[in-house]
């Protein structure tokens, strides 16, 4: 993994399965290979974050300690993270920091300490993708139900499940 210092994974949909607007951790999922794929970079000595859209913090829908519980189920079953960057807004508050807008990743990069250019944003959906790019940072798409084609079809680079990606990320493999 050349030049990248750290990899940062969306949460829901990418690292476990997409519960909307989940406050109970024990509705927590890890989806397949996640967990190999996580330890896989921290394996190749890279730093790790979670970089997430809580967007139902901001609904009202679930409480910031209902979602730091989740996160905490999280890195019981992972390990903890290095960094957690949580942006709590509604889709219309108009802050910097959700995705597909940078702040979440520049966020992160900031308390590594690194350039965003040398960290990884892995995710499924398409406003990750830009996220990444709109930080300078590299954006990698692993599509799953929810994804649309446009969206794997704009992305750099998109593979079939986390597992791959990480391997290809690794091995220096960054087609499609």
């Amino acid at each position: 993994m050349n030049a990248v210092t750290a990899v940062l994974f969306d949460r829901d949909g990418t690292l476990v399965e997409d519960v909307p607007y989940n406050g109970v951790p024990e509705r927590v999922r890890p989806l397949a290979g996640a967990r190999e794929a996580v330890a896989l970079v921290r394996a190749a000595g890279l730093r790790t974050a979670v970089v997430t859209n809580q967007s139902g913090i901001g609904r009202g829908l679930v409480t910031a300690d209902q979602v730091r519980r989740v996160n905490d189920r999280v890195d019981q079953l992972f390990g903890a993270f290095d960094v957690w960057a949580v942006c709590p807004h509604a889709p219309d508050a108009g802050c910097t920091c959700r995705k597909p807008r940078p702040g979440l990743l520049l966020e992160a990069a900031d308390r590594f300490g690194v350039a965003p250019e040398s960290c990884v944003l892995i995710g499924d959906i398409g406003a990750d993708v830009e996220a990444a790019r709109a930080a300078g940072a590299h954006g990698v798409l692993v599509p799953n139900r929810v994804t649309r084609r446009e969206e794997v079809e704009a992305a750099e680079h998109a593979f079939p499940d986390l597992l791959s990606a990480v391997r290809a990320l690794r091995d220096g493999k960054w087609s499609r």
